[in-house]
């Protein structure tokens, strides 16, 4: 029974990873415009791309069986969300979309941190050096991620809700 809980886990954090690489890619390729968005977003998807790789890997000790290749957005669903995009900037300033963009890579990144802290304490309970490490090497950079959409929504908040 320990052994599914584990795995269940994993699961959840490989699809969490996903998530969230596919909120830095798609925030990424919306705001283009804004260089530190648009670099930043990519290098830092890649690190929960790697995760997802990583987590597949260690899946098998726990028989879970995944993808170990990040899951790219569905083309028609990326055409829907960018038509959405593109009514929602026709209408609102583009830079609220960033502010909503940024909140949600915040959110998503704090739930994967989470999932990487229960995994932590779940490797050092069963004595699990290798999944323990697993989560030294990755837990760090999500943290990371997190501070980065908490800096940059802090760099941008109070300029985009005040000018008119």
């Amino acid at each position: 029974m320990t052994k599914n809980k584990v795995g269940l886990a994993i699961r959840e954090l490989h699809r969490s990873e996903n998530d969230l690489a596919a909120e830095l890619l798609q925030a990424s390729s919306r705001h283009k415009a804004e260089h530190d968005i648009f670099y930043l977003g990519r290098d830092l998807a890649r690190w929960s791309q790697d995760h997802v790789r990583e987590l597949a890997r260690h899946g098998k000790n726990y028989d879970v069986e995944l993808d170990a290749e990040p899951h790219d957005e569905p083309r028609l669903l990326a055409t829907v969300r960018q038509k959405g995009a593109e009514l929602i900037g026709g209408h609102h300033d583009p830079a609220l979309l960033l502010l909503k963009d940024l909140r949600e890579i915040h959110r998503k990144a704090a739930g994967v941190s989470l999932d990487w802290e229960v995994l932590a304490q779940t490797a050092q309970a069963l004595k699990d050096s290798e999944l323990l490490a697993l989560t030294k090497a990755c837990h760090p950079q999500t943290l990371r991620q997190l501070r980065w959409a908490n800096a940059s929504l802090k760099a941008n908040a109070a300029q985009i809700m005040v000018t008119p």
